[in-house]
Parts: C-alpha cells; sequence; structure tokens
C-alpha cells in the first residue's frame, strides 16, 4: 500500500539535525535531538489526535498511545523508534530523491563528486523501478532512524484514519540516544505500558532481527614521559607507541574490516595523542557471553602484563557493557517473534533473514529489562555515512506489517 504523507514526512524530519554525542554529560545528549523529539515529532502526534502524547524527562522519551477500538483486552503491543543520528556530519541534510532508479547506475550523490555504484553496493541491483532517496554526499541521510521514526507516525495515522482495522491498545516511543547506548537505560518500561514491543530500525524488508552481539567497551589513557629527543634515550615513554605497542597485542584478523556472520571483533574507533598523552577507545563485540568475557579478559590480562613492564599504572582502562544478545532472552518469548514472522509472510515477504544482527538495537538492552523487543526492518540501506540511502517502497511495506501485527494482535487474542 502507498502511504501520500510518508515521503514528506521523511524528508522533513531528515533535514532537523538531531544527531546524538557520546562525549556529552547531558542527557538526552544533545539538545537538538530532544527539540526534534519536541517541536516535531511530539507536535505530529498531537495533530493526529493520538492520546496521552507527552514527553517523559526521566526517559527522554515522546510517549503516545493509539486507543483500543475493540470492546475485549488484548495484550498491549508497542513499537519504538529513535531520533538520535550516527556520528556523522548531520548538518544541512540535503536528501535527494531518485524516482524509477534503474537498478544499474551509478548515483551520483548531489553534486559532489561521490556517487553510490551498484558494483560497490550490490543491494542497489534489487531496487530497479523502485524510488530511492539518497545524501547529497556532504551528510548522512538519517534514515537510521528516521526511517522507523515516519513509519511509526504514518501508522498512527493510517490507523486513527481507519477505525474499521481492529486493534488493541499500542503504545508508541520515539527514544533519544541510541547510536551511542545510553537512551534504553532510562526508558521508564513500567510507565510505557506495553506486554512486549517491537523497534523499528532495521534494514532491507525480510530482515528481522532477535538476535544480537552482545557488546563492550573500553577506553586506554595512557600517560607518557616526553623529554627532549637528544637525550630521549631510556628516559622517553611514547605514549603514541605504547598504544600502538597495545593495539598490535590484540588478534590482527579479529577487526570489523576481516569478519562476517558470528564473528566477533575488537573494533579501535578513535586514537589521538602526544608523546606525552594517549586515548585510545575501543569496542568489542561478541554473539556469545562468555565470548565477549574472554574478550574483555585479553584486553585486561594486556594492560596488566603492559604495567607491570612498566612497573606503574601507564595504562589505564576504563571498560563498561553495552548490551547482551537478546536471543537469550526472546527464546523465552517466541510468540513475540512468531508475530512478527506470520504478519511478513502475509506481507508477501516469504524469504525472512533472521540473521543475528552485526550490532545492536534499544531492544538489545530493553529485551533484558523485561520488555520483550525485536527488531523490524524500516528499509535503510548503507548506515552511518555519506553512502546511505532508504527505498519508498521499503518504508511502505514496513507499515503494510506493522498494521497486519495489530490486527493479527486482535485477532489472535480474541
Amino acid at each position: 500500500m502507498e502511504y501520500p504523507n510518508l515521503l514528506p514526512r521523511f524528508l522533513k524530519y531528515v533535514k532537523v539535525n538531531s544527531r546524538s554525542d557520546e562525549h556529552s554529560d547531558r542527557f538526552p545528549s544533545t539538545k537538538r535531538q530532544e527539540n526534534f523529539q519536541k517541536e516535531v515529532v511530539m507536535k505530529d502526534l498531537e495533530n493526529l489526535g493520538l492520546s496521552d502524547v507527552h514527553y517523559n524527562q526521566k526517559s527522554g522519551c515522546v510517549i503516545a498511545e493509539i486507543p483500543s477500538n475493540i470492546d475485549y483486552e488484548v495484550p498491549v503491543m508497542g513499537f519504538l523508534a529513535h531520533c538520535d543520528t550516527a556520528d556523522f556530519n548531520a548538518e544541512n541534510v540535503r536528501p535527494q530523491v531518485h524516482e524509477n532508479y534503474d537498478g544499474k547506475s551509478k548515483i551520483q550523490l548531489g553534486d559532489s563528486d561521490f556517487y553510490l555504484d551498484p558494483e560497490v553496493f550490490p543491494n542497489l541491483k534489487k531496487y530497479a523501478g523502485k524510488t530511492l532517496i539518497t545524501t547529497s554526499g556532504n551528510t548522512l541521510l538519517g534514515g537510521d532512524d528516521k526511517c522507523g521514526v515516519s513509519e511509526v507516525v504514518t501508522l498512527a495515522e493510517y490507523l486513527m484514519n481507519h477505525p474499521e482495522v481492529k486493534h488493541g491498545k499500542i503504545r508508541l516511543a520515539f527514544t533519544p540516544d541510541e547510536e551511542i547506548g545510553t537512551g534504553a537505560p532510562h526508558f521508564d518500561i513500567d510507565e510505557f505500558g506495553a506486554d512486549f514491543g517491537y523497534t523499528l530500525d532495521g534494514a532491507a524488508p525480510g530482515k528481522l532481527d532477535w538476535g544480537t552481539f552482545s557488546a563492550a567497551t573500553f577506553t586506554l589513557n595512557i600517560q607518557g614521559v616526553n623529554v627532549h629527543p637528544s637525550v630521549a634515550k631510556n628516559q622517553m615513554i611514547s605514549a603514541i607507541q605504547v598504544g600502538i605497542n597495545f593495539q598490535n597485542q590484540l588478534p590482527a584478523d579479529e577487526v570489523p574490516e576481516k569478519t562476517d556472520g558470528r564473528q566477533g571483533f575488537f573494533h579501535l574507533t578513535d586514537f589521538q595523542g602526544t608523546v606525552d598523552n594517549a586515548y585510545l577507545e575501543y569496542i568489542v563485540r561478541d554473539f556469545k557471553r562468555d565470548g565477549l568475557e574472554r574478550r574483555k579478559n585479553l584486553v585486561k590480562d594486556i594492560v596488566t602484563k603492559m604495567n607491570d613492564e612498566f612497573g606503574t599504572e601507564r595504562i589505564k582502562l576504563t571498560m563498561r557493557d553495552q548490551y547482551y544478545n537478546m536471543a537469550d532472552e526472546l527464546e523465552k518469548h517466541m510468540d513475540v517473534v512468531n508475530l512478527a514472522r506470520d504478519a511478513y509472510r502475509k506481507e508477501g515477504l516469504t524469504e525472512i533473514d533472521e540473521d543475528p544482527i552485526r550490532g545492536g538495537t534499544d531492544g538489545s538492552q530493553l529485551t533484558y529489562r523485561g520488555l520483550p523487543c525485536p527488531n523490524l526492518f524500516s528499509g535503510q540501506e548503507n548506515m552511518h555515512g555519506r553512502y546511505e540511502y532508504t527505498v519508498l517502497e521499503s518504508m511502505y511495506k514496513a507499515v503494510d506489517v506493522m498494521i497486519r501485527m495489530v490486527e493479527m494482535n486482535a485477532t489472535n487474542n480474541k
């Protein structure tokens, strides 16, 4: 089904900078995403006539309700999408709409020197005849997760205008700081009031995520000894070189660019330094909890060994867990996964991709906190950079699936 307001809604949303900031000391991490939630999303929901539209300051979420239109009780469903965008330029986003793409040509990104090339990004070949929305080459698009935000609002619009679609109470949440992993711990599950939920934060149609990485992050703060190079022998300790030496003790092939499937990795995401001081930031990923613990212990062992060799704590390690593989908990709630599976099939998506996502969602944390929350596709492609794009027809299909799910929840529990 086509939804005429979905594309203009999406274009409006992506033009608003709502980027999060992992180095911020406030929550939500940026005022700009809070402004997007309050001044754009919340007003749209109010204009659609939803109930209980409000901003929960504690959780940093816009919450809303689509009231039940049936006279019996069914489990309360929730749909969630995050309002922040990733760590890439999000200022002056100029989305480009390409209708009736031929499935084989390079797409120039605005007037930049960058192109989407189907030989580099083969998924493009699947979208002949479709409408693609791309970046202008200088920013990300923000489809992660403004695809999901737009789709959930469009679901609300459709259900409010079509009372013939029977459904129970539906709770909606528009969350902050998913990209930096700090939003979900603040989420007020009791106030949300859903029995189970789904994030709209996945890739192409047919993708159903109910398994994720387990994840940790760590930083190294290295104190060097800086003296003049002319008298450096046996005195200078270069913090930069210490950082390099640490990195070289990690498994060389266990990095994102050399792993796939169910392989985990260590990923150095930031390295800043001088001879006097260096700072390294890493993420660690593994699908198994014991595998994550082994990786964390390897890091601790290397740091301990190096500090022992220095005879002092020259390397200061700070480490924390971020989220765990939601499959470990969702295996206890397969009815929630099966509802999505059945809706996919009824909407013609017979090839369902349930391979664990090589990442995480808000649902990874929420599931462990008691809200079973798999992740549905939203049509994102090439997220987190200038080559990001989405497909309008994929976004339509995401709304179709949600409508089917709310109908099935009402009929299956009658």
